[in-house]
């Protein structure tokens, strides 16, 4: 049976719902869609302490900020975006379009169709996540989007050089600098300075996050993305310092942040409490993944592999990172985690930043339902069908009944008419030959 040697706050603590950010969040959508860019140029003056004569950036700008970057950090980028590029390209190989006759004259078929435009939103609030802007707009247009709007904050009053350079080199047609939950709002609604999107993806705060739940169905979303989490499952062969880098590692992105180890190894975990707090002492981030790690640490003990993988897919975690002698065991057993990251030789900074795997994951259980950003979120799965005159008058007679059952005359008169008009043309042709 599982027991915690470190409990942090309940799951429901952590993830409360908080009516302040929702009521904000709703006042500035609001008003966004009451005024447009002039609501925009408040709040982004307001919140940013940033104001421009237009909020996207000219192509001549979007040149300096690259230009101004080393070689070796456009390099970086460069390499980073072929990772989730080609990566992304074996996913959208996978999806092929179909068609099948399934009785003789009746055709069904489906169509894989890329999102028209798509808003892709790059955080900067503690952290510019220049990564970001690989996971979306690579990812969008590899899928075949063909407009992708990117927007990020301004850092210390000027556009950060590093995500504008990586949101053009990831092929952004359009580059604002603009953040929060004005951004969001500017992208779904539209304004007098920006066409809408149909489709607004990407990372942000607790007020980026709940702006996209209160539009979604006003425009896609990716999905609800909250707090990074990660959960190691570890047993006697690993070795504490790594794992206390790891869950660290992850623990910085903010103080609410949940960071879990799952272990067959009393001792390992007695080990890992005593290093986390050795590594803190030093961590240059230890503000935020101290408090993470006081409040929202978790260790829990289990008797064996089977049981640690049960206790896992119950957690649901974003990130699960396997540290054991056989991590293929987990692979085969898991079924609820956004990403996996097998064996010690990988670990969650990879996928966040460069490995190709997309880093927008679901959180707060979410990898119960759903998997991350993926080439396949952008696009549609649409279907088409088609009937032979013969197939018409077939199906026809079985909708009939089928509609009669439920009462829907409407319904029933389509296909009558269908049966009336196709039958007698069929059985005049049946007579003729």
């Amino acid at each position: 049976m599982a027991r915690y040697l470190k409990r942090g706050r309940s799951a429901a603590e952590i993830r409360s719902s908080d009516d302040e950010v929702r009521a904000t969040v709703a006042a500035i959508i609001a008003d966004v869609r009451a005024r447009g860019d002039a609501a925009v140029r408040d709040y982004a003056q307001r919140f940013d302490h940033w104001s421009a004569p237009t909020f996207r950036l000219p192509q001549s700008e979007i040149d300096q900020c690259v230009e101004s970057l080393p070689r070796q950090t456009i390099d970086d980028i460069i390499f980073a975006q072929a990772q989730v590029r080609r990566f992304a390209q074996a996913q959208r190989a996978t999806l092929g379009d179909c068609e099948i006759e399934t009785i003789p004259g009746v055709t069904l078929g489906h169509r894989n169709i890329p999102i028209g435009a798509v808003g892709c939103y790059v955080p900067g609030g503690r952290y510019p996540l220049v990564a970001s802007a690989h996971m979306s707009v690579v990812t969008a247009k590899v899928a075949g989007v063909s407009r992708v709007v990117a927007c990020a904050p301004p850092t210390r009053g000027r556009p950060h050089t590093a995500t504008v350079a990586a949101m053009a080199l990831a092929g952004a047609d359009e580059i604002h600098v603009l953040g929060g939950v004005q951004a969001i709002a500017a992208m779904a609604l539209g304004t007098e300075s920006m066409s809408a999107v149909d489709m607004l993806v990407g990372p942000g705060n607790a007020y980026v996050a709940e702006a996209k739940l209160q539009l979604f169905g006003k425009v896609g979303i990716d999905l609800r993305a909250g707090p990074t989490e990660v959960l190691i499952i570890a047993d006697d062969s690993a070795d504490a310092e790594m794992v206390a880098t790891d869950l660290l590692g992850q623990a910085e992105h903010g103080p609410n942040s949940p960071a879990i180890l799952i272990t067959t190894s009393e001792a390992l975990a007695r080990a890992t409490l005593t290093e986390i707090e050795r590594q803190l002492m030093t961590l240059a981030t230890a503000d935020v993944a101290g408090a993470a790690w006081r409040d929202c640490g978790q260790v829990i003990i289990v008797d064996s592999p089977t049981e640690a993988a049960v206790e896992a897919d119950a957690i649901a975690s974003e990130h699960v990172q396997v540290l054991t002698r056989d991590p293929d065991f987990f692979l085969e057993r898991l079924r609820n985690y956004g990403a996996l990251f097998l064996g010690p030789e990988t670990n969650v900074a990879f996928g966040d930043k460069v490995i190709g795997t997309n880093h927008t994951l679901p959180t707060g259980q979410a990898a119960r339902y759903t998997g991350g950003l993926w080439v396949g979120k952008f696009l549609k799965t649409v279907t088409y069908q088609r009937c032979t005159p013969e197939a018409s008058v077939v199906i026809g007679a079985y909708c009939s009944r089928l509609c009669a059952l439920e009462g829907f005359a409407g319904h029933q008169a389509q296909a009558d008419l269908r049966v009336a008009r196709y039958g007698a043309g069929v059985s005049a042709a049946a007579a003729r030959s």
